[in-house]
């Protein structure tokens, strides 16, 4: 990883997902296996997306977080961030003024719970980005 997000190429579906995430160099693709495992357990309807090089997730009819991998950490980012409770602490930069998240460097760095809680609350609201209609 050269600090930037995977050049992944954006599609749509589980598969696209599931290869950006093993094409990640460990420790992030262990992190980014349990984002998306806790997202699966926790989230029926779960829809997922590769887009701007980063794993979208959402449920309904938009995108409400973002998990990528960067050399030496993955980002955990929730579209309108801003309204979760309690707020995530980390702002990135070019994701949009209301995106929170968390920067991850390893799994004990995650609470698994909290994580959650996030990915809960912010499926709970209207996401962006309509995705295309199943065929």
């Amino acid at each position: 990883m050269n600090g930037k997000a995977s050049q992944a190429r954006a599609a749509v579906g589980d598969k696209p997902v599931f290869a950006y995430i093993a094409s990640l160099p460990q420790p992030q693709r262990g992190i980014a296996e349990r984002i998306d495992q806790l997202a699966a357990d926790a989230l029926p309807g779960l829809q997922r997306s590769v887009k701007w090089g980063m794993a979208y997730y959402g449920v309904g009819d938009g995108w409400c977080f973002s998990c990528g991998a960067f050399a030496g950490h993955v980002k955990l980012m929730f579209v309108n961030g801003i309204t979760l409770d309690p707020v995530p602490p980390v702002t990135p930069v070019a994701m949009g003024k209301a995106t929170r998240g968390v920067e991850l460097v390893s799994l004990e760095d995650m609470d698994e719970h909290q994580t959650v809680a996030w990915m809960r609350q912010i499926t709970a609201k209207p996401g962006v980005g309509k995705r295309p209609t199943k065929k």
